[in-house]
């Protein structure tokens, strides 16, 4: 994994709606949440994805996007996020090279990592967050270390 104070890779992936998304272009105007989860509408990850979801607007106030990563393609991600109403971009990284980038670790070396990364606008990893079975955690942590930038 990425550790605190690491510079975080540049990057660039499509979004759900066909749009490239480049990690730095984002960084220009907001703190990044860069949460990679393993599979969309699966229990954990919707429990995650929705918990973002409801803090999103704090996270917005705290001059912070939100951005999740799965290797689910752009359908996959349209369905996921009209059935429950995230306002937030998610990426599809199928062959997996930006997780491997971030050094995503696997769970049981099968299961993709559930990993989020706090990434000011300087580039600079300021929180990283490892765990499958904590996925709520996830936004808990991540919002007391953005309150501590601002």
């Amino acid at each position: 994994m990425l550790k605190v104070g690491d510079s975080a890779p540049d990057f660039s992936l499509q979004t759900a709606t066909g749009e490239i998304f480049r990690l730095s272009e984002v960084l220009r105007e907001s703190n990044v949440v860069l949460y990679f989860y393993p599979k969309d509408d699966t229990r954990g990850c919707t429990a995650q994805a929705c918990s973002f979801r409801d803090q999103y607007e704090i996270f917005r106030e705290s001059n912070a996007e939100v951005v999740g990563v799965s290797s689910d393609d752009a359908e996959s991600h349209q369905q996921f996020s009209a059935k429950h109403r995230l306002p937030f971009t998610l990426l599809s990284d199928a062959k997996g090279e930006v997780r491997k980038l971030y050094r995503v670790p696997r769970t049981f070396g099968i299961v993709p990592g559930r990993v989020t990364y706090l990434i000011d606008k300087a580039g600079i990893v300021r929180y990283a967050f490892n765990s499958q079975l904590k996925p709520l955690e996830h936004v808990s942590g991540t919002l007391e270390i953005l309150k501590t930038l601002a």
